[in-house]
């Protein structure tokens, strides 16, 4: 009796852990489902942007330096004045110059001096040849007629000669003189000039935006080397934002295109710009060799006066409130599309492209397509699409899907790789989404 009741006990237990097996399948394969975040397909206006940020600077701003080397003896601005065309900004050291325009000056009355004196021996020798010559036609018309002896004739044929060759000479050291009087006055035109240069005027309107040198210093001029920088006077009625561009967007960018800027000194204030300038070369070209460098190019937008037009009253007496160094980043506007369908960019990703039996690649060479997933019947489709222009939350479908359609937008781990075609999923808010991971 007691075997036949061990056995009985041994029965009722097997059969309770085969109902708890089949229960806990039954329950686990009711949970196999994948809770996913749903969005509608809608027509929407998209604008495609690319970002960069750079620093503010005027568009006009003039380096000055000094063409002469030597010390600064007046200094007449100041950094942040204002000037005008023409104003005296600084005076270097004119007693070297000074000296060279008075030698220069002393060379040319010298050159002078002896351009007179070469006109009187050019007189003297027109008066001796004149006399010489006379003299030679007379005795040449008397040695004809056989009068005087050939010798005789001889002698003043040969005064007659010699008196030509010094009126000849002369003429030449006049022609001489006359050369290097031109040829000293240029160099005291030079030495003026260099004399003049002491003296430095401003070449434009504008401000002092930068000065970086004091009364006394000594400074090296241009015309031999580089030269000292002495001060920059921009224009500040016009300003730029000059950002960099990665290769990968800088062909999507061009010459007039509307941006969106931001300057980091005004806080929840955009402004707004058009592109003026592309470079068509990359700043760092040539500059090293490595294959992970950062190409980037430059890229001028100038700021629209009307976007801060109310700032330039509440900081009367200035020419702009930027100042050339700011901070700003600029949303440059490349591409728009109104009223397209459209779908989160989360909701598009990419997945390995059906062949056909036409198709004679190798497995290891598939190619990708864009997909998305629709949510049909409780269960996630996968339909490959066309994209076009995109914005920093949508992108647009050219083809595919059509407006209204319930698109599977997250979560994004599920989308990109977890996600395939026919999986059975559920809706569930993104509230009630958690930093948990989902069973």
């Amino acid at each position: 009796m007691a075997k036949s009741k061990n056995r009985t006990w041994l029965w009722i237990g097997g059969s309770l852990v085969v109902v708890f097996i089949i229960i806990v399948l039954v329950v686990s394969s009711k949970d196999t489902k994948t809770y996913v975040t749903l969005e509608k397909s809608e027509k929407r206006d998209l604008i495609e942007t690319v970002t960069a940020n750079g620093t503010i600077q005027p568009e006009i701003e003039v380096k000055i330096s000094s063409e002469v080397s030597g010390e600064i003896i007046h200094l007449y601005i100041k950094e942040g004045d204002s000037v005008k065309k023409g104003d005296l900004l600084l005076q270097v050291n004119p007693d070297i110059s000074e000296s060279n325009v008075e030698r220069a000056k002393a060379s040319v009355n010298n050159a002078k001096a002896n351009l007179a004196a070469s006109e009187a021996r050019v007189a003297q020798a027109r008066a001796r040849f004149a006399q010489a010559e006379n003299l030679y036609k007379r005795n040449k018309k008397l040695f004809e007629d056989k009068v005087i002896a050939s010798s005789e004739f001889e002698q003043t044929e040969a005064e007659y000669l010699s008196a030509k060759g010094e009126l000849e000479a002369a003429e030449r050291a006049v022609d001489a003189a006359r050369y290097t009087i031109k040829s000293l006055e240029s160099t005291l035109s030079g030495e003026q000039k260099t004399l003049n240069r002491t003296s430095i005027f401003a070449p434009m309107d504008g401000i002092v935006s930068k000065l970086n040198v004091e009364q006394g210093e000594r400074v090296v001029g241009t015309m031999q080397m580089t030269g000292t920088e002495l001060l920059r006077i921009a224009d500040f009625r016009t300003m730029e934002l000059s950002v960099d561009v990665g290769e990968s967007d800088i062909i999507r960018v061009s010459v007039g295109d509307t941006a969106e800027i931001e300057v980091d000194a005004f806080d929840d204030r955009t402004f707004l710009g058009i592109v003026k300038e592309v470079a068509n070369s990359a700043k760092n070209l040539g500059t090293s060799t490595s294959t992970d460098q950062v190409t980037n190019f430059e890229v001028k937008i100038t700021l629209l006066q009307s976007s801060y037009e109310d700032l330039l009253t509440k900081y009367p007496g200035k020419a702009s409130p930027f100042l050339p160094g700011m901070s700003g980043m600029a949303d440059i506007r490349t591409t728009s599309a109104n009223n397209v369908v459209s779908v989160p960019i989360e909701a598009v990703t990419l997945r390995a492209a059906k062949k056909d039996s036409t198709n004679k690649e190798t497995e290891d060479k598939d190619e990708k397509e864009e997909v998305i997933f629709v949510f049909e019947d409780g269960k996630a489709k996968m339909i490959a699409v066309k994209t076009g222009v995109q914005d920093s939350r949508y992108i647009q479908i050219l083809e595919g899907v059509e407006e209204n359609k319930d698109i599977i937008s997250g979560p994004y781990s599920v989308v990109s790789r977890m996600l395939k075609d026919g999986d059975p999923v559920e809706e569930k808010k993104k509230s009630e989404f958690t930093t948990k991971k989902e069973d």
